[in-house]
């Protein structure tokens, strides 16, 4: 949140001085968001805090609701989603806390696009259709209701898009969509009723204890992909999906439904009956969905979302993914619901439900109604091993080509910096150019959202420049409050710290750049392969080996007892956990003010048994692993390094450090706010 100040605060603000192209009110917001997020905002939204604002300010005057606390730019929990206002005030009727979310708008026409009713242009320009201003609010409400404790299971919060350029002839389309609760809809012509609404939700009295509830309330933890695929398959829950992620969704099933024959179970949202009994028009050309997005953009969440709410009309969905590690515990969540006697058939169908890219060389064409292919990044170049049968091998077929063909809709869920092989090579621009080579139609969809590092965007871009992703140079960290960004002095202190995230019920583990060597184990333990001084520890587990009290590998990053071994980026990958430790190993090293790549330091089993790997490939794939292992966390990230240079460069770059806090005379413990100067220097100089 920007700020929350009263409406007769706001108002003594939202009038401007003679000359200055800014109200008081716009100034002060500039800079509270400069100062937070490190950038200049978007001129966008300084005219919308210029003229929007005092729209409904002075509506708030106007009602005499003066004391109505107005909260603006309001964070939504775990994403860089933010509300434009929440009202807060007492309820005229019950004196129950009460409040408004208000999604401002400044257009004058708007249109739908007549393929997906959700989907508007609102006339910016910019050739990109945005969510519909009504259901943006819905969601944004049901997000709320979702992960703030203190709005479950009460009707306090209603929704509000609010168009006060417009006139009701200009967005008449706008107003097809259902109305509800957590979204209604109003313009200009619309400003005595928007006004009849603030009267029915507040009294004229003190808005700060509702504030104050709303912003002290517990925040449901985020649910992780694992978390998303147990809920749906042991209670049908589904998942709240934003802005991009809706869209997407939203014209895929549309999509499906204008192409496929209906049956009992079309009851969607958009059902058409006077469409249901006609014949499916020709489904040509086939068209390929591609979603991109960063990591914890929400790309596996919005697959298995998507699957879900397609089984529910009855159309049988694929998943497939590169990782075996994801495709695995997947399969295992749906058989863990088998009941006594259906374990067999269940198996088949998770068999069925979840494969891997490679599953589709001999699939007859078109035989898939939808094929969902996520961690597309990892789509190989051929799908060709050392144990398929012969008469299958062609190593000159993409493997892309194979699913394409397999299924009706193909879509692929992906990001560009991902891909840790050398025989990875899923891009967005390598699946539409191959796509199009197959005369398909291509609709690439960019997943802005970030759910994960704390909804953090600051920090997905420090760690595209720390790496060298990004054209900028690296830059030092500057926090938050979303994103906990921290060093460890030593591999010792990142596990201590890390335990101590594990036993205060957190999820936590600890990766390392593929630099030590990975050893099957001895009898029933395992080697301590990760050696750095005289701390060591062991790997995950190998694939097809078991140990007792080790979690397999597929299940590392999602067994408690994963946190007794350090995980490799393949174990990792697709995954989150609430805290990350990543040991970044000798393969990348700071010199000369950038990272760069040390490939003989590389001990990544896909290397091995290549001749003459391009140097670029193993820098690409080096960087793109700890890409991956610095994006694992949800609440904090603590980094090491092995070499002394490179160490101290992070040093520089991150202000945080790991030390012993106290708080309220209870016991000391670690915590990612100790003091700047590391255990070592302290002792060194004299320091206590």
């Amino acid at each position: 949140m920007l700020l929350q100040l009263s409406a007769s605060e706001l108002g003594q603000l939202i009038v401007g001085s003679p000359g200055s192209a800014n109200t008081p009110l716009a100034e002060r917001l500039i800079d509270e968001y400069s100062q937070r997020r490190g950038t200049p905002p978007s001129q966008g939204e300084v005219t919308s805090w210029n003229n929007s604002i005092p729209v409904v300010v002075r509506s708030l005057l106007d009602c005499g609701l003066d004391e109505v606390e107005v909260q603006i730019e309001v964070g939504l929990p775990h994403t860089n989603c933010a509300v434009d206002l929440v009202l807060c005030g007492q309820h005229p009727g019950t004196g129950a806390d009460s409040y408004l979310a208000i999604e401002l708008k400044q257009v004058r026409h708007a249109t739908v696009d007549p393929a997906c009713p959700i989907a508007v242009d609102l006339g910016f320009g910019d050739g990109k259709n945005k969510l519909h201003p009504v259901r943006q609010v819905q969601r944004y409400c049901e997000y709320m209701v979702r992960y703030l404790s203190h709005l479950h299971g009460q009707d306090r919060l209603t929704g509000v898009a609010l168009l006060h350029n417009a006139r009701d002839a200009d967005v008449e389309a706008l107003f097809e969509l259902p109305e509800t609760e957590h979204g209604f809809l109003y313009t200009l012509d619309d400003l005595a009723r928007f006004r009849r609404v603030l009267t029915s939700k507040f009294a004229a009295a003190s808005g700060r204890r509702a504030a104050r509830a709303l912003e002290k309330c517990r925040r449901k933890p985020l649910l992780k992909v694992i978390d998303v695929a147990r809920e749906r398959s042991v209670v049908g829950g589904g998942l709240t999906l934003l802005d991009e992620q809706y869209v997407a969704v939203d014209r895929i099933t549309r999509h499906l439904e204008k192409t496929a024959r209906f049956s009992s179970f079309d009851v969607g949202l958009f059902y058409d009956p006077d469409r249901a009994h006609s014949p499916a028009p020709d489904p040509s050309p086939k068209r390929v969905y591609i979603l991109r997005g960063g990591p914890g953009s929400g790309k596996s969440a919005v697959a298995l979302e998507l699957q879900r709410a397609l089984g529910l009309k009855g159309r049988e969905t694929v998943l497939a993914s590169g990782s075996h590690a994801y495709t695995e515990t997947l399969r295992q969540i749906m058989l863990s619901t088998a009941r006594q006697g259906q374990v067999a058939h269940k198996r088949r169908a998770a068999n069925r439900l979840y494969q891997y890219f490679n599953s589709f060389t001999d699939t007859p064409p078109d035989s898939i109604d939808v094929l969902i292919c996520d961690e597309a990044h990892r789509m190989r170049r051929s799908s060709t091993h050392q144990w398929m049968p012969k008469e299958l091998r062609d190593d000159d077929r993409p493997q892309a080509t194979e699913v394409i063909r397999a299924a009706k809709v193909p879509i692929f869920l992906l990001d560009d910096h991902q891909s840790i092989r050398p025989d990875e090579v899923g891009t967005a621009d390598y699946l539409k150019k191959l796509a199009e080579e197959n005369g398909c139609r291509v609709e690439v969809t960019d997943l802005e959202g970030t759910f994960r590092a704390g909804g953090s965007k600051r920090y997905q871009r420090w760690v595209q420049q720390l790496l060298g992703l990004d054209t900028s140079d690296p830059v030092g960290w500057r926090p938050d409050g979303r994103m906990a960004l921290t060093v460890a002095d030593s591999p010792k202190e990142m596990e201590e710290f890390i335990r101590a995230q594990g036993l205060a019920g957190a999820t936590a583990r600890i990766t390392a750049g593929f630099c030590w060597p990975w050893s099957n184990p001895t009898g029933t333990q395992l080697v301590d392969d990760v050696v750095i001084g005289d701390w060591r520890m062991p790997w995950n587990v190998k694939p097809r080996h078991k140990v007792p009290h080790a979690p397999v590998a597929d299940l590392w990053s999602t067994d408690a007892r994963g946190i007794d071994q350090v995980g490799c980026v393949y174990t990792a990958q697709t995954f989150e956990y609430d805290w990350n430790g990543v040991i970044i190993g000798p393969d990348l090293l700071f010199r000369d003010g950038k990272f760069t790549v040390n490939g003989a330091a590389s001990r990544d089993p896909a290397f091995r048994g290549l001749v003459d790997v391009d140097d670029a490939i193993v820098t690409r794939c080096v960087r793109n692993a700890y890409h991956v292992l610095l994006t694992r966390g949800v609440i904090g990230t603590v980094v090491y390094a092995v070499d002394p240079e490179t160490h101290n460069a992070l040093r520089r770059l991150i202000p945080g450090a790991i030390g012993m806090q106290h708080y309220d005379g209870a016991q000391p413990r670690l915590t990612t706010e100790g003091s700047q100067l590391p255990p070592a220097h302290r002792r060194r100089h004299g320091y206590p």
